[in-house]
């Protein structure tokens, strides 16, 4: 590593070490364990097994602590922090959970060298970036969602006319979201099958119901405020609201996260399902989808303002300032996230943040039509897409905010009600954090 990539004030001892870890990678940690926090789940399973070529080829060993969702991870972090036990080197991270751990993590422009920097997506390298840190190096996890759907839907004759008769349109995977849920109420045979589905709990409500607000024309915040308790926001929680009125979603809904959702429109339950790019490959494998061979996918649609929902975000990995062994685990999740890696993970589905991975995809896609037209739609979502509120207090937010989208979906309060109390509590917790 050259000297210029060092911060200022490093001691020529730390540089010498860096110059001879750089040269390299992975390097060789003899006798060395590295524990760690990570991201549970089916699609993340294949990255995993890459952690035996590593310990392989330095000698070192990972020891995984955890294995959750991010929402409880996120949990176990925060206890963690709070009773001063952070006694582990690599964590799994995202940009919607990063801006609340300012001092947990390390810069790793200071472990990581430059050249090997430079190979990823800047913009997204700029995303991983916070107060002039490098707090994560992204993983082939770009999120930005995009619509699935069973194709045969569309190809029934009498559904066409039973639907031309009944709205007014022609039957044709939906480009609004007015249309999605005047499909889903058509589509859903309850307790058999469902017209849709959706995410009902923790950050995830609150991230899909952002993105609806963004697409009926309304902020999130406004001048650092809650403003979501507006006309658009009601409209955008009344969506969701009226199809599970309607019985278009499943009883449970409430209750789902990614993994239900997941393995729900693999089921062959669901007709249309807004989901993430890590799904393509499963819900196209006849080994783990009933919906296979019958996958069509198309850009979300767009709420009444003409804008597409579009919440996105990249999942990466960090390494702890309270860290024993920081170039240990720096190796470790460089080859978490290196080349290798990330064309393992794209081969699934979901977009990488390697430059050269990119162009690794799209060469690997032009023989097979699904994965042309699933890289195609997704390319164009990402043109679409937009983070969430740049607020560190945006996971506290969501812990409050969650419990009222669900009592207004429940039927316990009117959407105007539960945005109310949702703005209220909002607004308190960013008072408490010094941010108003």
């Amino acid at each position: 590593m050259k000297a210029s990539w060092m911060l200022a004030g490093t001691t020529a001892l730390a540089i010498l070490t860096s110059q001879t870890y750089a040269a390299d990678l992975p390097g060789t940690f003899k006798d060395v364990t590295i524990n760690a926090k990570l991201i549970g789940g089916q699609q993340y399973e294949a990255l995993y097994s890459r952690i035996a070529d590593w310990e392989k080829a330095t000698g070192a060993k990972v020891n995984i602590l955890s294995k959750k969702n991010h929402f409880e991870l996120d949990k176990e972090i925060k206890s963690d922090i709070a009773s001063g036990s952070v006694n582990w080197c690599v964590g799994s991270n995202h940009s919607s959970f990063a801006p609340q751990y300012p001092t947990l993590y390390a810069d790793l422009t200071t472990l990581i060298p430059q050249e090997e920097i430079a190979k990823f997506v800047p913009a997204v390298i700029g995303a991983s970036t916070l107060n002039n840190k490098l707090v994560m190096l992204p993983r082939a996890q770009f999120d930005v969602s995009a619509l699935y759907y069973q194709k045969n839907l569309y190809s029934d004759d009498a559904k066409k006319a039973a639907f031309k008769e009944k709205y007014g349109y022609d039957l044709a995977p939906p480009k609004t979201w007015k249309e999605v849920s005047d499909q889903a109420v058509f589509f859903a045979d309850p307790p058999n099958f469902y017209g849709t589905q959706f995410a009902g709990k923790e950050e995830a409500i609150n991230g899909r119901f952002y993105e609806m607000l963004v697409a009926e024309g309304g902020e999130y915040l406004k001048d650092g405020k809650p403003a979501f308790n507006s006309e658009a926001g009601v409209r955008a929680l009344d969506w969701f609201v009226n199809l599970y009125k309607a019985k278009a979603v499943p009883a449970g809904t409430t209750n789902y996260l990614w993994d239900e959702l997941g393995a729900g429109f693999a089921s062959g339950t669901i007709a249309l399902n807004l989901d993430w790019p890590g799904w393509a490959s499963y819900f196209n494998d006849p080994k783990s989808s009933k919906v296979a061979g019958n996958v069509g996918i198309i850009v979300a649609p767009t709420g009444s303002s003409g804008k597409h929902t579009g919440w996105s975000g990249h999942h990466g990995f960090s390494v702890t300032e309270s860290c024993d062994n920081k170039e240990a685990a720096a190796s470790l999740v460089w080859f978490l996230t290196n080349e290798d890696s990330q064309k393992q993970e794209s081969a699934a589905g979901t977009l990488p943040t390697r430059t050269a991975v990119w162009d690794y995809v799209i060469q690997q896609a032009a023989s097979d039509p699904y994965k042309t037209e699933v890289l195609t739609v997704f390319q164009e979502a990402a043109t679409h897409a937009f983070p969430v509120p740049q607020t560190p207090s945006w996971i506290e937010i969501s812990n409050a905010v969650y419990p009222e989208l669900q009592a207004a979906i429940l039927g316990d309060k009117t959407s105007q009600q539960a945005l109310n109390d949702a703005a209220q509590k909002a607004t308190q917790i960013l008072e408490d954090a010094g941010e108003l």
